[in-house]
């Protein structure tokens, strides 16, 4: 970043309560009611705006659950900690959805892009993001035609879709490493000053992701410092949310970043 500019808000921070034995980093399973509800309130209390709860992996390979095994695992998190602030329910499945949102969520996190009409109906928030596949497969890359267009045109769209049938507000998320090379995840992090001037509110996940071990070649355990190298050119472009693993460390990173250009 050369330089700073005033936000017209505050870059606000969604920490990550993976309810699941298998998540790509295994500080962040939480396979417990007790052990996820704690997690939760700590990062609260560290300042998080939300906590973004889902109870399949995401991560390559990963194994799919049944919808079953997943509303076991999200919905009494959910409802643990819908009493000390913002819940979002990170999933592809509707009866995930409609389950978490009566259990007290107020975001649907799609990953699978589909859920707008479910988000809509229920008159919630829609984080829409782009994905390859879900669960991604590991080293499967498509090709675009311009992989910036192309992604902010499918999340814009599905935003759109959610707006209109109902949502209460739509952020966009170009899905870094859902099914997108290391050259093309370092694209949109540049092309993020673009997608900021579109006409919805961007949320953006980079934590511990593995497109930063091709730049830094850390594994994951080692990942905070280039995780939080991200939020400066995040918080520059205008990025409205930082979904991350690692709360406390995010939200000092911020407050510096407040203190020296906001």
């Amino acid at each position: 970043m050369t330089g700073g500019r005033p936000r017209a808000t505050p870059l606000r921070v969604m920490g990550i309560l993976n309810a699941t034995p298998d998540s790509f980093w295994a500080k962040s399973r939480f396979e417990t009611l007790e052990r996820a509800a704690t997690a939760g309130r700590q990062m609260f209390d560290a300042g998080a705006w939300a906590v973004d709860v889902g109870g399949e992996s995401t991560r390559p390979d990963a194994d799919p659950v049944s919808v079953d095994e997943e509303l076991d695992r999200v919905v009494p998190v959910v409802a643990e900690l819908a009493r000390f602030g913002v819940v979002s329910v990170d999933t592809r499945h509707a009866e995930v959805v409609e389950a978490a949102v009566d259990a007290g969520a107020r975001i649907v996190n799609d990953v699978s892009g589909k859920l707008y009409e479910v988000a809509g109906r229920l008159s919630v928030g829609y984080v829409s993001m782009h994905a390859h596949t879900v669960p991604v497969v590991a080293g499967v890359y498509p090709r675009y035609d311009d992989v910036c267009t192309d992604i902010a045109t499918f999340v814009t769209d599905t935003g759109h879709a959610a707006m209109d049938c109902g949502a209460s507000r739509a952020w966009i998320d170009p899905g870094i490493g859902f099914g997108k090379s290391p050259a093309d995840n370092l694209r949109l992090l540049r092309y993020l000053p673009e997608l900021c001037g579109g006409p919805f509110p961007v949320l953006l996940g980079v934590s511990r992701k593995s497109f930063l071990q091709e730049v830094t070649g850390r594994e994951v355990d080692d990942r905070l410092a280039s995780s939080l190298a991200v939020i400066a050119p995040a918080w520059s472009a205008g990025v409205d949310i930082i979904r991350v693993h690692d709360v406390p460390e995010t939200v000092d990173t911020i407050a510096m970043l407040n203190a020296v250009w906001g």
